[in-house]
């Protein structure tokens, strides 16, 4: 029998299982391969790594870094490129390295230094899954390495303004996507109808810079131009983790089903209690017998006490 494998990330919101492209490549590559991963997303936890995530922990062994967490998964027999040839194998390193050169840079902008963008959304969310008071330190910790991996790859000469710098990121990114787009044209995965590394990685990338809801959409904008590569997203959060275009899963509905069962009990007992008050009244010698007003059902079966306007 295999060792349990666990996986701490970053959580998802906008329809995303994660708002972290690592996470959300190593998630991917995980659905992908059958790898069977327990995944635990970090919420309010003193445990919170701090830039590391995410982390796979197998028995004894801890593994971070995507790179190296699919290597691990691998050799444990869960591989999503069993049947690449060494070219496609070549090419998948070439894309990989594609990616991190010319949109991840990007991706980070957006999300990190983009000051309407952090202000309004990558702070205040950040913030909301990490314990206080680490949740006033770390989001502005991630903000300045996320600028210095900018500034170390593409602030060199002949780019020295902040201004430049942003400039080309942004024409980078776009051509990236671009050749994305090209690459994938009408088949469904980068590599025919199996998804592999590649997907995975072209998924973790794009998907947070097609799905969240940033105040500044410049690169959002020009992704959904290009609707193989919307598609591309859709399909995989639709196939791999259940959600639909909208964000819903088919969950959401047990959810709800069972908020509407907890009020029902609510309302139950609620009942019950009336009823209990109704016999200690007619069995008290000091008050006359009170008939109280018990719960009825209103046109369209909602309860006509209070506690129907509690939503679920």
């Amino acid at each position: 029998m295999a060792a349990p494998m666990e996986l701490s990330c970053w959580g998802g919101d906008w329809g995303l299982p994660s708002l972290h492209p690592e996470s959300l490549t190593v998630m991917a590559y995980a659905k992908f391969s059958g790898a069977p991963l327990t995944v635990n997303t970090i919420n309010k936890s003193w445990r919170t790594p701090k830039g590391d995530l995410p982390v796979l922990v197998s028995e004894d062994i801890v593994i971070s870094q995507p790179a190296k967490i699919l290597n691990f998964l691998r050799k444990q027999k869960y591989n999503a490129d069993y049947d690449l040839s060494a070219k496609q194998g070549a090419d998948t390193l070439a894309y990989i390295a594609l990616l991190e050169e010319k949109l991840l840079p990007a991706l980070l902008h957006t999300f990190w230094i983009e000051a309407e963008n952090y202000c309004s959304v990558t702070k205040p969310w950040f913030a909301s899954r990490i314990a206080f008071p680490l949740s006033l330190y770390l989001p502005g910790k991630m903000s300045r390495e996320a600028l210095n991996r900018i500034l170390l790859t593409k602030g060199g000469p002949p780019l020295y303004s902040l201004t430049e710098v942003e400039a080309q990121i942004y024409r980078d990114a776009k051509e990236c996507l671009n050749l994305l787009s090209k690459r994938l044209g009408t088949s469904q995965f980068f590599f025919g109808d199996t998804p592999t590394t590649l997907d995975a990685f072209v998924f973790g990338f794009l998907a947070p810079i097609y799905k969240v809801c940033f105040p500044r959409v410049h690169l959002q904008e020009h992704l959904k131009q290009l609707p193989n590569l919307c598609r591309f997203c859709d399909d995989i959060l639709t196939c791999y983790f259940r959600l639909t275009v909208s964000g819903h899963s088919p969950a959401g509905q047990d959810t709800a089903d069972a908020n509407l069962q907890k009020l029902t009990q609510l309302v139950n007992k609620e009942s019950n209690l009336i009823e209990k008050m109704d016999d200690n009244l007619r069995k008290s010698p000091q008050h006359p017998p009170h008939k109280l007003t018990t719960l009825k059902l209103a046109a369209g079966g909602e309860e006509s006490s209070p506690m129907s306007r509690l939503s679920p």
